[in-house]
Order: structure tokens, then sequence, then C-alpha cells
């Protein structure tokens, strides 16, 4: 188990207390591939490697752009929280409650936006932005728990993204790897901030 602890983002034992792992009764046969077992309540349970390979795959992808060119979103309050802290710390730009629509394609709008790469927190009650991303071609990186669908997803970040413990820590590594990818951290260095920091009350 100790080789495996070394190649983790975070000790399981963090992961495991966020409760990041526990998914819903309902799962989609995308997301069964994630799954590693269904518990006798009828819960699923996430594979924890698959969730750290993932967060780590996402802030690859995301080191390629700018903090300008992304664009994070989050209706549910779980992650405004934890998103302040990303604005606060890279500059991405982030939309938490409800997401204004024609942002991302109609070009009259003030408030219109061209980011080059789009995070969402839970491609159902962020599907207007999944949908607007869609259409304009710009890749789609989302958290998903077992009862999301795919659909027009890129990367599939998989995690339990009801709860505020284990969303704010996804944000928390993935901001975090983001940073040391693109040199504003030292690969050793830990965020200024702390992971409670990214958990709403």
């Amino acid at each position: 188990m100790t080789e495996q602890q070394e190649n983790l983002l975070m000790d399981s034992n963090e992961y495991l207390k966020s409760g990041i792992h526990i998914g819903t009764k309902f799962k989609t046969k995308y997301m069964s591939n994630f799954i590693y077992k269904t518990r006798p309540d009828g819960l699923s349970v996430l594979n924890l490697k698959k969730i750290d390979e993932r967060i780590a795959l996402a802030a690859n992808l995301l080191a390629q752009y700018e903090p300008k060119d992304i664009l994070i979103v989050s209706r549910r309050e779980n992650g405004w929280k934890a998103l302040r802290q990303v604005t606060k710390l890279t500059g991405i730009n982030v939309i938490t409650g409800r997401y204004p629509p024609g942002i991302l394609t109609n070009t009259n709008l003030d408030t219109f936006t061209e980011p080059k790469v789009i995070v969402v927190c839970d491609p159902w009650p962020d599907r207007n932005a999944v949908n607007d991303a869609a259409k304009v071609g710009i890749p789609i990186i989302a958290l998903c728990d077992t009862n999301n669908q795919s659909n027009n997803i890129d990367l599939v970040v998989p995690c339990n993204n009801k709860g505020k413990k284990s969303v704010g820590l996804v944000f928390y590594l993935m901001i975090r790897e983001y940073m040391r990818k693109k040199g504003l951290l030292r690969t050793d260095e830990e965020l200024s901030v702390k992971l409670d920091d990214f958990v709403e009350e």
C-alpha cells in the first residue's frame, strides 16, 4: 500500500475523510468504469486511484492555458468557497450561482467571454454552461458523480460532487497541481491557504 500512497496527490486517508469516493445509489453506464464497488446500502463507491489520476489529468490539461483563458462554473453552493480561493490564488475566472445564458455564445453581450477551456462542478445543474461550451467547441472538464451523464464532456473527474469537503478537496488539489505545473509553486510547495479555506462551512 505504501508504494501506492507515494503516487497519490494526497494521503489516501485524507481522501477518504472527505468522502470524495462516496457516490450515489444511481449509476450511469459511463460512470461504471470509475466505480470500485457498491456498498450493502446501495451507494456506489468510486475508485480512489482513478479519482486521483483524473484530478492530475485535469490539472495537466488546465496547465496548458493561462488563467484568463479558463472559466470555472458552479451552480451549487458547495463549490463557491473553493472557487473564491481559486480566483484569489490564480486569477482564473469563475461563475458561482446562476450561469448567465449566452455569455459564451452571444457576442453582443457586454458579459461575452471567450475562455479556451471550461470546468463545471456538476454537468447537471451546470448543463447550460456545458451546452454553450459544446456549441462553441470549448473543451469541457466536469466533476462527475456516479449518477452523471458524460455527454459533451471531454474530461470527466469522478468524485462526490455533492459533498462540500470533497468538492473543496478536488479544487484544492487541482489548483495546487496547476500552480506547480505553471511554475507558480515549487513542486514540493503547498498552497498558501489551507484546505479548510476551500470548504464551505
